[in-house]
């Protein structure tokens, strides 16, 4: 039981380093192309629609699967210092992260009334938000594929005590 819980962990861990990882290499440099409204806009609609089942179904159960996983495999060395580190990977660098930075630029930008606001006001809330939020995705994305890695190193020590 406890190689499925390991399985599930990184599949979800895998899941999330992946969708950082590409927003970053991706979304950013596209969206880093438009207008201050285009960007704003479409940053607006991005943080609305990222909050859906799917996402919080990887996003929230990686950061629950982790820590239970690693107190399964309490006591197998190395495996449980591998996946002690993926822990605190993710819930330091990508959930906390997320939580205390992201979220609430993500909160800031979505009460902004972009069709209501100069040119000067938009230009302004994009210098405040542009850089400081994709500091702090490249921050979750390094995190979590830090963590990914940890994980899948602790797989492949697992399968070998196995």
């Amino acid at each position: 039981m406890t190689t499925v819980f390991l399985l599930v962990t990184a599949v979800l861990a895998a899941l999330i380093a992946g969708l950082f990882y590409a927003y970053s290499c991706s979304v950013v440099p596209g969206l880093g192309k438009l207008s201050d409204v285009e960007y704003l806009k479409s940053m607006q609609s991005i943080n609305r629609e990222i909050l859906n089942p799917v996402f919080f179904m990887s996003f929230m159960g990686t950061a629950v699967l982790l820590p239970v996983t690693t107190f399964l495999f309490r006591g197998e060395q190395p495996a449980f210092i591998l996946l002690l580190l993926a822990c605190a990977a993710y819930l330091i660098g990508v959930f906390g992260v997320t939580v205390v930075g992201n979220v609430p630029l993500n909160d800031m930008l979505d009460k902004f009334d972009i069709s209501g606001s100069t040119a000067e006001a938009i230009q302004e809330m994009r210098n405040n938000f542009e850089n400081r939020w994709n500091l702090l995705n490249n921050v979750r994305t390094a995190f979590s594929v830090i963590s990914i890695i940890l994980v899948v190193c602790a797989c492949l020590w697992n399968k070998q005590a196995s």
